[in-house]
């Protein structure tokens, strides 16, 4: 297999990289944005200027949005399969031993993509843009790679055994599909079958290779991350080995030095470039190999190629100077480092706030004095909290409008009096060490977070039972003194129209799973706390320039929260306080390139 992959890989070198390189660069710069804009078109045209989880499935069933959006899907689509077919076309022409060209290549990819509009081939969508990026094998083309379920959908997926186990069932019967399909592309590609025809021969051709297909694809992937993140390591260690035979710093050490890093810029360049090559080499060789086997004959490409024009003399000339400026400008850079000229650190003007989300609900149980208490010593600058009201009109700091999932008892809060709920365990449930611990009021939060200087998101989760739920809470709010500490949220973006009515001067704050458009028209929320996976820059820069902030939930994980650094909003949600608060500081005070100066630094004292 391994001698199989380079020659497929190694014949059109050359042009699989620059063709990865073309189509990348056209998928960032023209594409991508050239998709956002349509699909903001589409909101536009339908009469929608925001999108939230509220007004979303109205949007989504209007016909016009039905029609448009299958406009769009069918878009992305062929824009993925002109990428697939253009890797098929050169690894098959590989495999043939035949040279050809980007421009070759491409207008062959062109000609057969144009296929996929044909009633017959209408569930190349569903296998392009659904299943083929959802089980991320390296074979998704980079404009449908971005495609992931948001965290908080995964987050509540997880926690509960029922959808988990589910979930594991769906994602096992993808795989089944999927290797069933395996070919299917090529059958359509290259022998021109209909995309039906070509499921039908992926299916016999891949009867009894399922699994032994599954684990050579995989199997390759792994090797190949496992071989670049061997590189990297090596890399470091030259650099650190280099060090021990340089007594004294010299511009020699800091070429070196300079050298291997930019190889190691470069390898993770063709890393990324490769990952998709790979992925359809493996699929081709399996292929052919199947084919030879079962003695099915094997059909190419119809496409006379030419010879790739050689570069032209100038063009190397023009390469090699802008390789040599590269390492020169880097070297000067690197030895400027270690003479001290530069000091990259930078203190930065604040931090980024972090909230406990319903207390330290990792190591306590959640919406407790408990919770609250372990938030103030992880040194959380605000509590979430979320506030339900009582059948006698006490509001209690509850999640959940039914009790059963904390306390077991399966009960709603608008169905028992306050003095009925306080009897309840609120610990148990959580762990046995908790035992006792009650359902507090919201009072006794606003006390605490006023005597130990720390700040509140007072979450409103109206049930629809209520009475002047909002008047009672914001009077609460008042009689602690607390508005200049606090913000009051909700889902329901009625219920911070009624805060406002009620008391204009209390800050609030609108919680969207989705958000899309012009939501900072919405004149009752003074900011915005939206799911992570739908926050960017752009509607960071938005909300920024209403002069409202943004505040991101539920991030929980050190890739997500220097994401939300590197996005500016104002507070992260988390329920690992200290793991916010500790990359968040690490980011405000290094990057990369601090990162390269310290261990250059620490290497060269």
């Amino acid at each position: 297999m391994k001698k199989a992959i380079k020659n497929i890989l190694g014949y059109n070198f050359k042009t699989l990289i620059k063709f990865e390189v073309i189509y990348k660069i056209l998928t960032t710069i023209i594409f991508v944005p050239l998709f956002l804009s349509l699909f903001h078109l589409i909101t536009k045209v339908t009469g929608y200027n925001y999108l939230t989880l509220e007004n979303v499935v109205a949007f989504l069933l209007n016909p016009l949005t039905l029609f448009f959006l299958l406009l769009l899907l069918a878009f992305i689509t062929f824009y993925t399969i002109i990428d697939i077919s253009t890797i098929i076309i050169i690894l098959d022409n590989s495999y043939l031993k035949k040279k050809i060209t980007v421009k070759n290549a491409l207008q062959v990819a062109w000609q057969k993509s144009l296929r996929t509009f044909k009633p017959k081939n209408i569930l190349m969508l569903f296998l392009v843009i659904f299943l083929i990026p959802f089980l991320n094998l390296g074979m998704s083309s980079s404009v449908i790679t971005t495609i992931k379920i948001p965290e908080f959908i995964t987050d509540f997926i997880s926690s509960n055994v029922t959808l988990s186990i589910l979930y594991c069932c769906l994602v096992i019967v993808l795989f089944i599909i999927l290797f069933r399909w395996l070919y299917a592309m090529h059958y359509f590609i290259l022998e021109d079958c209909n995309f039906k025809e070509a499921r039908r021969k992926s299916v016999k051709l891949s009867h009894k290779n399922k699994i032994k297909d599954f684990l050579k694809i995989v199997g390759t992937q792994f090797l190949f991350v496992l071989s670049y993140i061997v590189f990297i390591f090596l890399g470091i260690f030259l650099i650190i080995l280099l060090y021990k035979f340089l007594n004294k710093i010299t511009i020699l050490g800091s070429l070196s030095i300079t050298i291997i890093w930019l190889l190691i810029a470069v390898s993770y360049i063709i890393f990324i470039l490769l990952s998709t090559p790979l992925s359809y080499a493996v699929i081709s060789i399996l292929y052919y190999g199947h084919k030879e086997k079962t003695n099915e004959k094997i059909i190419h490409s119809d496409l006379k190629v030419k010879n790739e024009k050689q570069t032209t003399k100038r063009f190397r000339i023009l390469k090699y100077v802008v390789i040599i400026l590269v390492i020169f400008s880097s070297t000067l850079f690197t030895y400027s480092v270690i003479k001290g000229k530069y000091d990259l650190n930078v203190e930065y003007v604040r931090l980024m706030e972090v909230t406990a989300h319903r207390g330290a609900s990792v190591n306590f149980p959640e919406n407790t004095m408990a919770a609250f208490e372990g938030a103030k010593d992880l040194g959380a600058d605000w509590i979430e909290l979320d506030v339900q009201q009582t059948k006698d009109g006490k509001i209690v700091v509850l999640h959940d409008t039914n009790l059963k999932r904390t306390t077991g008892v399966n009960k709603y809060t608008y169905e028992l009096n306050y003095e009925e709920i306080k009897k309840l365990d609120a610990g148990s449930s959580f762990s046995k060490k908790f035992k006792g611990e009650k359902i507090p009021l919201l009072s006794e939060a606003l006390e605490f977070a006023k005597a130990n200087n720390i700040k509140l998101n007072i979450e409103l989760k109206p049930s629809g039972k209520e009475v002047d739920f909002e008047k009672m809470v914001v009077d609460l709010i008042n009689e602690y003194n607390f508005k200049d500490n606090c913000v009051v949220t909700s889902q329901v973006y009625e219920v911070l129209e009624n805060t406002k009515k009620y008391d204009k001067s209390i800050k609030t704050v609108y919680v969207m799973s989705l958000a899309y458009g012009n939501i900072t028209s919405l004149k009752y929320a003074d900011s915005f706390s939206i799911e992570a996976s739908s926050i960017n820059k752009k509607l960071v820069k938005e909300i920024h320039n209403s002069g409202k902030e943004i505040y991101a939930w539920t991030v929980n994980t050190e890739e997500s929260i220097n994401n939300m650094v590197s996005l500016n909003v104002d507070n992260i949600i988390t329920d690992n306080i200290t793991l916010a608060k500790d990359t968040i500081f690490k980011s405000r005070t290094s990057n990369v390139i601090n990162e390269y100066v310290k261990l250059i630094n620490n290497l060269f004292k």
